[in-house]
């Protein structure tokens, strides 16, 4: 079960946090309970009341933020979707053109003029060069019983610390259906929801800075 708290900051210390391509508000609202003006962006609306702009994060990246944590589109950068990559032995040039395009949005949030950055993202495939990985984490080490590789990329921030090891954690491919019932965008908006003990270990180690 998982291990879920709330932090504060003192009066003064409160950041002005961008949580970018994220639309469930789990960040978000993490950061927000630790006391920081946090506002969640992506193309679709909130799943839950709060800060949120709807629209492409770049129209907003420049807006003077103290940090942010960033969950660009995986689906042609994660190194688990090689199949479709090279299927029949070959490489699919539309697919890879799609891949080049992540990227480049990747490093365009990787870039951008915010002082401490924090990128989140599956293990990539390694055809489409992005920045060396600073730390792989699990959400077992955050008080979910479920193992699944998160890389991130950092700037300026420290390693995420584990909260709450579990052990023996399942896998995604058998956690009783989990994602593997669900199908096409339903189950690509689950699998990009942030579980809610690393949510709140960012709001908690990174909101102290």
């Amino acid at each position: 079960m998982a291990c879920h708290y709330k932090y504060y900051v003192l009066k003064g210390e409160s950041m002005k946090i961008l949580v970018a391509c994220e639309f469930s508000g789990i960040v978000r609202d993490s950061f927000t309970a630790a006391g920081h003006d946090a506002l969640s962006c992506d193309l679709s609306p909130t799943e839950r009341p709060g800060k949120h702009y709807q629209g492409d994060v770049l129209d907003i990246i420049g807006d003077g933020w103290d940090m942010m944590i960033a969950h660009p589109p995986c689906t042609y950068l994660s190194r688990v979707a090689t199949r479709h990559l090279y299927g029949g032995g070959y490489l699919h040039e539309d697919r890879y053109a799609m891949g080049v395009e992540a990227a480049e949005f990747f490093m365009k949030l990787y870039n951008a003029p915010i002082p401490r950055i924090a990128i989140e993202n599956p293990v990539p495939f390694l055809i489409f060069d992005l920045p060396k990985v600073s730390q792989i984490i699990n959400p077992s080490h955050f008080g979910h019983s479920v193992s699944k590789k998160t890389c991130l990329w950092l700037k300026n921030l420290p390693p995420l610390m584990s909260t709450y090891i579990c052990a023996n954690p399942e896998t995604t491919k058998k956690r009783g259906g989990w994602f593997n019932i669900l199908t096409g965008s339903v189950r690509a908006a689950a699998r990009s929801r942030t579980f809610q003990g690393i949510a709140d270990a960012m709001a908690e180690q990174w909101g102290k800075l």
